[in-house]
């Protein structure tokens, strides 16, 4: 990640893109069920909230029974409506769990 990369807490991203209801959901899930990061090629899990996340990460994560894995696409404002939100990431995949 450069210097000068826009960067967000990983709960507030999730929350903001609309993953989680409220932020302190996407806190608990992260914490409990950790999240995957792949940044430049490089894979890490981590079940901080406060981990850092910027455009061009891929976030592998589960919600609601499903493996979720999107990339950061912005990191946005704040949490605007669902199309706004739709905006900050790209979709790569979804599997059951």
């Amino acid at each position: 990640m450069s210097e000068d990369a826009p960067t967000v807490r990983l709960d507030v991203w999730l929350w903001r893109a609309r993953f989680f209801k409220t932020r302190s959901l996407s806190s608990a899930a992260v914490t409990k069920r950790g999240v995957r990061i792949t940044r430049h090629g490089q894979t890490r899990r981590t079940d901080k909230p406060s981990a850092l996340a910027s455009p061009g990460d891929v976030l592998t994560f589960t919600r609601a029974r499903r493996i979720e894995v999107v990339e950061v696409v912005a990191v946005g404002e704040r949490r605007g409506p669902a199309r706004e939100a739709a905006e900050l990431y790209k979709r790569l995949g979804e599997a059951d769990d």
